[in-house]
């Protein structure tokens, strides 16, 4: 599981910005709503397993995402891929021309095996890795595995000579690159488990893009697994009352074809896949990332979440991320939304509570701030969805009634103007 996530200096994200997914203190509702976890020093710590963030357009919300999938990627490719860059990728703060020089930080804390938490991060400098660091706590307190600064004539330094093959992995780690990725390279037995959690979570969705190749997943699972079809099957139903089942075939053409079964006047019929509403796609598209996740304990991270969803079924997203009986290897979810309505139940009660909102706003640099509706402190029977929409807690557009329309007919004004000066000329 996911613990925190710290990051700076990454497109909209100058200065550093925390999300955390352990339930903030004082709160009784999110403590309620989160997953308690017993760490391996026997502590017991509140972990939530959905967080929301929401804000104004362009406020940097999708930079969240963003942040979080360039992490993995880093992981995963800083090996075999950074030495065909011309420097190292890092996507820096574009508004100011010093962040150009500053170093681009990412670090995690989650757990492992026996739930020992670990913090693993790094910094990025235009040409090299100028730090990075493995921390373990399977009795609570810290263990330094290895620490990396390139500004000290030691660069690495490995305490207590808890790292097997440490002058290997110093000796051939190249300045561009992340130990953590070298050491997965060689199949390092100690390193590698860290490398795989990168490897096994962080997954990123955007339904806008790649629907293509998410609905060609969710296909060939289908002929893979018959449980993965029953479970599809009534994911289906209940987007859609008059589907009753899913037919797929792999074609010649090597893309699986699909075709939903409609029940219409007491008959069976089946559309072409064009046929198929936007919404229905999306919602076919999404079934298999999503169910792999809770299969497998993921972190699945889903950006505009509301964009092709009613917000019916992003609320029933929220809820089997929830549930612990339809997720119980602690899968958990990040996405990114506008729907206020995602903040509270058809009935009136909190689908999401104080430490699972997350609200992005930019100040007067065009930084993005990131901040929990739980360091509001508001009370228990509060409407989170009418304060945020008020403007309670920030991070919602600054626009009065009618103030669009007026700015256009302002325009179209200062243009007639114009023209009628430039002809009088």
């Amino acid at each position: 599981m996911l613990l925190r996530f710290r990051v700076a200096n990454v497109r909209s994200l100058r200065d550093e910005q925390e999300l955390s997914f352990v339930a903030p203190e004082g709160s009784e509702g999110d403590h309620a709503a989160a997953r308690e976890v017993t760490l391996s020093d026997g502590r017991h710590l509140p972990v939530h397993t959905v967080l929301g963030v929401f804000g104004a357009n362009a406020s940097g919300k999708s930079n969240v995402i963003t942040a979080l999938k360039n992490m993995r990627d880093a992981v995963l490719r800083s090996y075999a891929e950074w030495i065909a860059h011309d420097g190292i990728p890092r996507d820096q703060f574009a508004l100011d021309p010093k962040a150009a020089a500053e170093t681009t930080l990412y670090e995690a804390d989650f757990l492992l095996d026996r739930n020992v938490r670990w913090t693993y991060g790094f910094e990025l400098g235009p040409q090299q890795v100028e730090a990075e660091w493995l921390y373990g706590y399977p009795k609570g307190r810290r263990q330094v595995w290895f620490e990396r600064d390139a500004t000290r004539e030691k660069e690495f330094e490995f305490p207590a000579d808890r790292l097997q093959d440490r002058a290997h992995l110093a000796r051939t780690t190249r300045r561009d690159a992340l130990l953590l990725t070298r050491a997965a390279n060689d199949g390092h037995e100690q390193l590698t488990p860290v490398f795989d959690w990168f490897k096994s979570n962080l997954w990123d969705v955007t339904p806008e893009t790649e629907r293509a190749q998410r609905e060609d997943y969710t296909a060939t699972r289908l002929l893979e697994s018959e449980d993965f079809r029953r479970r599809t099957e009534e994911l289906l139903r209940v987007a859609d009352l008059g589907i009753t089942g899913v037919e797929v075939e792999q074609s010649s053409s090597g893309r699986p074809t699909v075709r939903l079964v409609h029940m219409g006047s007491g008959e069976r019929s089946t559309l072409e896949w064009a046929s198929e509403s936007w919404g229905t796609r999306s919602w076919f598209a999404l079934i298999g990332p999503l169910l792999l996740a809770l299969d497998t304990g993921a972190v699945l991270l889903i950006d505009e979440l509301d964009a092709s969803l009613h917000s019916r079924f992003a609320a029933e997203v929220v809820r089997l991320f929830q549930a612990p009986w339809v997720n119980p290897k602690g899968a958990q979810l990040v996405f990114t939304g506008h729907d206020p309505s995602l903040l509270q139940t058809p009935s009136g009660g909190r689908l999401l509570h104080p430490g699972q909102i997350w609200l992005t706003e930019k100040d007067e640099r065009g930084a993005t701030e990131l901040s929990s509706v739980a360091e509001w402190e508001p009370t228990a029977e509060e409407d989170l969805m009418a304060a945020y929409l008020a403007g309670s807690f920030g991070a919602v557009p600054k626009v009065s009634e009618g103030q669009v329309g007026r700015r256009l007919l302002r325009a179209d004004r200062t243009a007639q103007a114009e023209r009628t000066g430039a002809e009088g000329a």
